[in-house]
């Protein structure tokens, strides 16, 4: 399938899509690399058959294909296709006719065995709970860490630091989990508010600005906190453990979660949350205050504006119609990221 070489500019533009869509929406790293690779034999006979638009394609073309493939040869070994590998061509086939569907270009029935089961949902906390989770790095100062790490209070009041830079990284940024371990002091331009994004999705860099409410975070963190776990040393790393190493994406994940279970909020608690559950949010209430579709996917680094419109459906707003500017609860205004963006 990877030497399949499509020629149509629109299909090979719609199999990239659809593999940033899969990693919106939360699907495994190797669910992300290969469910295109299966829908680019299709795209690959749709050109075949002369075929130049998506929107030409039926359901009698994708049953023709399908019949098809199930005769082809095995490209590894002697005989055809195994059920388990059709099985995955089907599951590819029906997340890419969601795709199409969610991205309105098109809508048609897919009729195929082995059915997959129901869509991955995407988690989104709103701005009241990412609020809770804030004031939670206040909370208690964090002396039942304490006995058990042997930590002092400033090495306490460290960790609370570095758990509102994180919040700044994931929610305020909107970086994707190994952007934000990645990221090293010397990334953060304190002088014009901007983060350099050096290991972006597919080594794309980009530069996305910091508010003056997340700027203030991320001075007091590394200015005032980050020395304590420094200890002399020359780490370069932003996000820093107690034994001076660079913090690995479980550790804040598990950071993340103590926060979120020391909230007062019964029903945030038993949200299930991750990391990327903060990038989903700040871009879900950048479309609810206003932003435009194509600053949002400039802002998170995405490749298409299809790849965005997936937040569309989870703001609950239609992208068509102008909305009145509103501004979001402990940020600056929505155009402070659309004048400094790029």
């Amino acid at each position: 399938m990877k030497q399949l070489q499509l020629t149509n500019t629109s299909f090979r533009y719609l199999e990239q899509s659809f593999k940033e869509w899969l990693d919106i929406i939360g699907y495994a790293s190797t669910s992300v690399y290969y469910m295109p690779l299966h829908v680019r034999e299709l795209l690959y006979y749709l050109e075949g058959k002369g075929m130049k638009n998506i929107k030409e394609l039926d359901h009698k073309h994708i049953q023709q294909y399908y019949s098809k493939l199930k005769e082809r040869s095995n490209q590894r070994r002697e005989g055809g296709i195994s059920n388990n590998h059709l099985n995955k061509h089907i599951q590819a086939l029906r997340k890419f006719i969601d795709y199409l569907k969610q991205v309105g270009r098109l809508e048609i029935p897919l009729n195929l065995k082995n059915e997959e089961g129901d869509p991955k949902s995407i988690a989104v906390l709103s701005e009241d709970e990412m609020r809770m989770i804030f004031e939670a790095t206040y909370k208690n100062n964090g002396v039942e860490d304490r006995p058990h790490y042997n930590l002092s209070a400033a090495q306490v009041e460290a960790i609370q630091a570095r758990d509102r830079a994180m919040l700044v990284i994931y929610y305020g940024c909107g970086l994707r989990r190994n952007e934000g371990v990645s990221m090293n002091v010397g990334d953060i331009n304190f002088d014009r508010s901007l983060l350099h994004v050096r290991k972006g999705k597919n080594y794309k860099e980009r530069f996305v600005p910091i508010n003056k409410t997340s700027l203030k975070y991320l001075q007091e963190y590394v200015y005032d906190h980050r020395p304590e776990l420094l200890r002399g040393s020359k780490a370069e790393a932003l996000f820093l453990s107690i034994q001076c190493k660079r913090v690995n994406g479980q550790t804040m994940l598990m950071r993340l979660k103590y926060l979120q279970h020391q909230t007062d909020d019964e029903n945030l608690k038993e949200k299930e949350i991750g990391l990327h559950t903060l990038r989903h949010s700040i871009a879900t209430h950048f479309l609810q205050a206003g932003m435009k579709l194509e600053y949002i996917a400039r802002f998170l680094g995405h490749g298409s504006l299809e790849s965005t419109q997936i937040y569309t459906h989870l703001a609950g707003v239609d992208t068509d119609e102008p909305q009145e500017f509103r501004s979001i609860p402990r940020y600056e205004k929505v155009q402070l990221y659309e004048d400094e963006l790029y």
